[in-house]
């Protein structure tokens, strides 16, 4: 991913959870995909997917059953 899609999926993910506080940052070594936090806090990662020339996006968030128990 380059510096403008990651700002794009950055501007995009505000829009549709209406937080500014989300942050889409760049992968140390890595072009396919992106780290995502909210804040300080690591949320998740997102994937580029080009299979069949059409370029897609799959966010991926792991929930821990102790983040759940701090509700």
């Amino acid at each position: 991913m380059d510096v403008q899609e990651v700002r794009k999926l950055d501007a995009y993910l505000k829009k549709v959870f209406g937080n500014t506080r989300i942050r889409v940052v760049p992968r140390p070594k890595k072009d396919d995909s992106a780290e995502v936090y909210i804040g300080e806090e690591f949320i998740g990662v997102l994937f580029v997917d080009d299979e069949d020339d059409d370029r897609s996006y799959n966010f991926q968030m792991a929930i821990l059953e102790t983040d759940l128990d701090e509700i």
